[in-house]
C-alpha cells in the first residue's frame, strides 16, 4: 500500500445537488439531520483521489471499488481519506474520516471484470454528452488532480454522478439518500464523447432507515463499455 498516501481536503457541498433537499440545509433538517450533507458522489471524489495519485490511469480503465458511505459528510467538514484494510477483502481500503470518525469507505479492486448485467425491470435510457463541467466536478469539490483536464478525460465521479441522475429520474420524488455503489471500469471516457446509460431494477425493499432500490447500470460510449456500476439509494427516507 505504499504507492498510496493519505490526503486531506474540505468538504464542499456543491450547488449541482440541491434538487435533493437533503443537500440543503432546511431539506437537511427536515430530514432530520443537522444540516446539508455533502453529496456521496463529492464523498466518493475525494476517496479516489488518493487512487488515482498512486495507480494512474490504469486503475480509470480496468479497476473499481465498492463504496459505502456509512454516516453523512456535512459542508466545510474537514476530510482526511487514509489507507488501510478491511476484513474479508484483499485489496486496499480508502477511509473517508471526519474528526477520525469512518464516515465513508471504498475497498479497491486495482483490475476487476464486471458481472453480467443482473435482471430486472428496465428503466429509461439517459444519454449524456459529456463536458467540461464533469472534468471539472473534483476540482469545484475540492479535488485537485490534474490528470482529467491534462488527458481530457472524465473523473470517476461522473459515473455515480449520473447513477444519481438515473434515480432521479426514474426512483426519487423527495430527500433521498445514496448508500452503496460497486463500480468497474472498463475503459476512459473524454469530453465530447456521449455516454448512454442502461439500467434494471434489481431489487426495492424497506429498511429501518427508509425504502431501498438497488439499479445496475451499463455505461456506454459509442457501443463501447467504459463503466459498470450497482447503485443503493434509500429512495424513500422514513
Amino acid at each position: 500500500m505504499s504507492d498510496l498516501q493519505t490526503w486531506s481536503t474540505t468538504a464542499v457541498n456543491l450547488p449541482d445537488h440541491a434538487d435533493n433537499p437533503v443537500h440543503t440545509d432546511a431539506g437537511a433538517r427536515a430530514a432530520g439531520f443537522e444540516r446539508a450533507l455533502v453529496a456521496g458522489t463529492t464523498v466518493y471524489a475525494y476517496m479516489t483521489h488518493p487512487v488515482v495519485s498512486g495507480w494512474g490511469t490504469d486503475w480509470l480503465i480496468a479497476g473499481g471499488g465498492e463504496l459505502r458511505l456509512r454516516r453523512p459528510v456535512f459542508d466545510r467538514d474537514a476530510v482526511d481519506c487514509t489507507i488501510g484494510t478491511l476484513e474479508g477483502h484483499d485489496g486496499p481500503v480508502v477511509s473517508a474520516e471526519v474528526s477520525g470518525d469512518v464516515r465513508a469507505t471504498l475497498a479497491m479492486w486495482r483490475s476487476a471484470t464486471a458481472p453480467v448485467q443482473r435482471d430486472g425491470p428496465a428503466l429509461k435510457p439517459l444519454s449524456v454528452e459529456l463536458t467540461e463541467d464533469h472534468v471539472d466536478y473534483g476540482l469545484r469539490a475540492g479535488d485537485d488532480h490534474s490528470v482529467y483536464a491534462e488527458q481530457r478525460i472524465v473523473p470517476p465521479v461522473t459515473w455515480t454522478t449520473l447513477a444519481n441522475e438515473v434515480f432521479m429520474r426514474n426512483l426519487v420524488t423527495g430527500p433521498w439518500v445514496h448508500v452503496r455503489s460497486r463500480i468497474f471500469h472498463q475503459g476512459l471516457a473524454r469530453i465530447g464523447d456521449t455516454v448512454t446509460i442502461e439500467s434494471t431494477l434489481v431489487n426495492r425493499f424497506d429498511s429501518r432507515a427508509g425504502e431501498r432500490a438497488v439499479v445496475d447500470m451499463r455505461f456506454v460510449v459509442d457501443d463501447t463499455p467504459v463503466c459498470a456500476v450497482e447503485h443503493e439509494a434509500i429512495v424513500v427516507l422514513s
